[in-house]
Parts: C-alpha cells; sequence; structure tokens
C-alpha cells in the first residue's frame, strides 16, 4: 500500500488564479512578521500596546512678593485693613542698655509680644551682648543715628551719612536694618534723604506717653490706654536713664492690650 499523499508537498498555489496570489502573498509577508516579532516591533498576540500618558503641565510659576517701597514720608501709624485689624507698633528707644533692654525684652517675651528697638551705635558698641539678645529673641532693629545728636541736621553730608548708615554696620551678620528714626524726632530734608538712600523707612510714632521723664508707671499706662488705636506706634525707651517705670508700665499694658484685642507687630 503506498500513501502519496501523506509523503507529497502541497502543489505550490497557481499564480494565475485569486487564491493564489493571495496565498502567495501572505506566504511571502510570514518571513518579515516573524522577524518583526523577534526585534519587538510587534506586540504578540492578545496584548495592547499602553500609550504613554502625556507629561504634567509645568508647574506655574508663583510671583515673587512685592518689594517693600521705601518712601521720605515718616511712618507714624502701620497701615491696616480696618477696624477689626487690631495691629500696633511697640518701640523701644536709645539702647542698648545692660540693665534694662534684657528686663524688657523678659516682659516682651513672657507675653508673647514683638517690639522695634532703635539702636543707638555708640551703645551697641560697648553692649554687643545685649544687641545679640534683642536680635536672638524676634525683635527687629531700628537706627537712630550713632551719637543721638538731635541737631544733626545742621551737619554737613558727611557726617549726616555716616551716622545715619551706622547702626546698619554694628548688626550681628544678616540682620536687616530697614527702619531709621531720627534723634528727637527732628526730621529734615537731609536727613530723610540720608535714610532713603541707606534703604531705611523713615519711623515716627502717633502714642507718646514720655515714659523718658520718669511720671510714674500708671501714668505711661493711662496714656497708652486713652491714646492706642489700631496701627498706633507706640514710644517707649530702653535706654538714656533708668527705666524701670517703663518695665513696671509695659508689664501692666501688654496683658490689657491682649485683652482689648491688639497684638503686636512690627513695621
Amino acid at each position: 500500500m503506498r500513501f502519496v499523499g501523506l509523503l507529497t508537498r502541497p502543489a505550490a498555489p497557481d499564480p494565475r488564479t485569486r487564491e493564489g496570489l493571495f496565498r502567495g502573498a501572505a506566504a511571502d509577508r510570514v518571513p518579515a512578521l516573524l522577524a518583526a516579532l523577534a526585534l519587538g516591533l510587534l506586540a504578540p498576540l492578545g496584548t495592547r500596546t499602553v500609550e504613554p500618558p502625556d507629561p504634567a503641565p509645568p508647574p506655574e510659576a508663583v510671583a515673587p512678593a512685592p518689594a517693600v517701597t521705601i518712601t521720605r514720608a515718616v511712618l507714624t501709624d502701620l497701615p491696616t485693613s480696618g477696624p477689626d485689624d487690631k495691629r500696633i507698633v511697640l518701640t523701644f528707644d536709645d539702647g542698648p542698655d545692660p540693665a534694662w533692654t534684657p528686663k524688657i525684652l523678659d516682659v516682651l517675651i513672657a507675653n508673647h509680644a514683638t517690639a522695634t528697638f532703635c539702636m543707638i551705635g555708640e551703645q551697641m558698641a560697648e553692649h554687643p551682648d545685649v544687641v545679640a539678645q534683642v536680635v536672638d529673641a524676634g525683635m527687629r532693629i531700628c537706627a537712630h543715628t550713632r551719637t543721638h545728636d538731635e541737631q544733626l541736621a545742621a551737619k554737613d553730608p558727611a557726617t549726616i551719612d555716616s551716622e545715619v548708615a551706622d547702626v546698619g554696620t554694628r548688626v550681628p551678620p544678616g540682620t536687616p536694618v530697614t527702619l531709621f528714626r531720627a534723634p528727637g524726632g527732628n526730621w529734615r530734608p537731609s536727613i530723610l534723604d540720608a535714610a532713603v538712600a541707606h534703604g531705611m523707612q523713615p519711623l515716627g510714632w502717633s502714642v507718646d506717653p514720655r515714659d523718658w521723664q520718669r511720671p510714674g508707671a500708671a501714668a505711661i499706662v493711662h496714656t497708652v490706654q486713652h491714646a492706642v488705636h489700631p496701627g498706633a506706634v507706640i514710644l517707649l525707651h530702653d535706654g538714656g536713664g533708668t527705666r524701670s517705670q517703663t518695665v513696671d508700665a509695659l508689664s501692666t499694658l501688654l496683658p490689657w492690650l491682649a485683652a482689648q484685642g491688639y497684638t503686636t507687630a512690627v513695621p
């Protein structure tokens, strides 16, 4: 018995017929398809090609905070947003003093209050450790000239410039000095120009209990309680004499101010 049909190869398709043309073209594509699969150019059967997700859009650029504009206008009140904005500014002049500045710092810290210390360069040179205490406590430094010359405006431009700039050279590195207070509040165009030229905003006040005259702690408290208002800049002293009354008055004032809804801030 012969099994010719099982041992013979199928006849080649006749290219003259439609069936032959289709089978011939398919046979020609088989090697190319196998090569593409081997190279990973085609996905295996039964799988889908997953497109990569679109890249995330870049984050929007955050606009930098606006720079503080320094003007020749003397700041006597802190700008507020309305009657409910009850921020006030406590300022202390003529230090640092090794006896009274630390005591005032203790009262401020105990009451979670912030203040601005308007310092004299010659005092800073004598007590750099007290300057460091003020800075380390998170308080603001304001320039109050080198010698506290109340007649400074009558001096030559070079003297005015050196007096105004002196405090900024005596603070710990990296400590900003962006405020200036004229001795005695004697503002003149030459003083204002020098302050602005050194990047310092002139700082005045709107509440003055005249604690430097030592009228008594009760009188200091009374004046502040009747004159304080949202945005008020209060003038006090930590140097220039015995400041025990100022310390006692501050111990009474800070809890009272907090009870009225006032908070302390820096310009």
